[in-house]
């Protein structure tokens, strides 16, 4: 982004019929945003933030179907995002004449350009303020008989996960109660860029997670250090990290001996000089799988290894997955990123 950055307002709306669970973890993660993967890894942050707020009518504490209180952060006010989390309501529930005034600001905050956006059963609150009317929209299963009923104009897709709406796709719905992790990479991705949504699903490990923790995991920064030998080596390697023989040539370049360089290499960065190369080089090779349509074969010779089998055993040992299911787990997430910018189409 070019010029002055804003922070982006997200506005998460607590109803009488709140739960917890999304509210609470869209604001934690929309607050992590741009912030928390420096502080795990040393990378540099993207300069995006997220400004999220729990609101309501009132600042009143709102009790929730679980004995757990939502305290409101800040009144009804206009936002870049607007979300309404699930809502505690049973298959017979009329929502009719239900929130009308969280309804009227729904529809002041989209004619203000705002994108409106709901989780599970929030959905229906979309549906009483008239916004997804002639839409399609999703919801929670559970939800399909009382959106038949009350609000059939409705073009329900109770089948789909997540489902954008309207010009500009400024109308965003969610399916069941875990939904919330879905329309929250989307967000990011829309507002921060890919990159950052899958950052933000690695911190969280948002997915299947059967396969363990090591798919997500990012790569721990080298060490501070005022050794200028190694400083130097260090910097060579990252524009070089591709080439053959590297370990053996740094050595030959730093005119040390080679057990000298490496001791000294350890020492100063925490790793071992053919550990920090294969670092760089199974990071950038994350990066192609996620952005790019390289065949495996290609990006192993890109990053450094002619020997696509070996490259393909050393990625799964040190992620836990082969390169096809690492790019099937976070290239959707990170193209998901080349969505127009909200400021671009608005």
């Amino acid at each position: 982004m070019e010029g002055k950055t804003r922070d982006t307002k997200f506005a998460l709306l607590a109803l009488p019929q709140a739960t917890p669970l999304a509210l609470y973890g869209l604001y934690e993660v929309f607050q992590s945003v741009g912030r928390a993967w420096s502080d795990m890894t040393g990378e540099e942050n993207t300069p995006v933030r997220f400004s999220p707020a729990i609101v309501a009518r009132s600042l009143a504490t709102i009790p929730t179907a679980i004995g757990i209180e939502i305290t409101p952060q800040a009144k009804l006010g206009l936002a870049d995002v607007v979300i309404v989390p699930d809502i505690a309501v049973g298959a017979s529930f009329d929502p009719r004449g239900s929130w009308p005034e969280e309804c009227a600001w729904l529809r002041e905050c989209f004619d203000q350009g705002a994108i409106i956006c709901s989780v599970c059963t929030g959905s229906l609150v979309l549906a009483e303020a008239g916004l997804i009317n002639g839409q399609q929209a999703t919801c929670h299963w559970a939800s399909v008989e009382q959106f038949k009923k009350f609000y059939p104009s409705v073009n329900l897709a109770p089948e789909r996960i997540l489902s954008t709406a309207g010009e500009a796709d400024r109308i965003v719905t969610s399916g069941g109660a875990s939904s919330w992790e879905d329309l929250a990479l989307y967000l990011v991705a829309r507002f921060a860029g890919g990159q950052e949504a899958v950052r933000i699903a690695k911190i969280f490990l948002f997915g299947e997670r059967a396969e363990g923790q090591l798919m997500y995991a990012g790569a721990r920064t080298a060490h501070r250090h005022a050794d200028s030998v190694i400083a130097d080596a260090q910097s060579w390697i990252a524009e070089n990290y591709h080439e053959s023989n590297i370990v053996g040539r740094l050595a030959r370049r730093s005119n040390l001996n080679e057990r000298t360089f490496n001791r000294r290499f350890r020492a100063a960065t925490g790793y071992t000089p053919i550990d920090y190369v294969q670092t760089l080089r199974i990071e950038e090779a994350k990066q192609l799988l996620e952005t790019t349509s390289l065949q495996i074969d290609e990006i192993s010779e890109e990053v450094g290894y002619a020997n696509p089998s070996y490259f393909r055993k050393l990625f799964r040992r040190r992620t836990g997955v082969s390169p096809a299911r690492y790019r099937q787990r976070f290239s959707p997430i990170a193209l998901a990123g080349n969505l127009p910018k909200h400021n671009e189409t608005s």
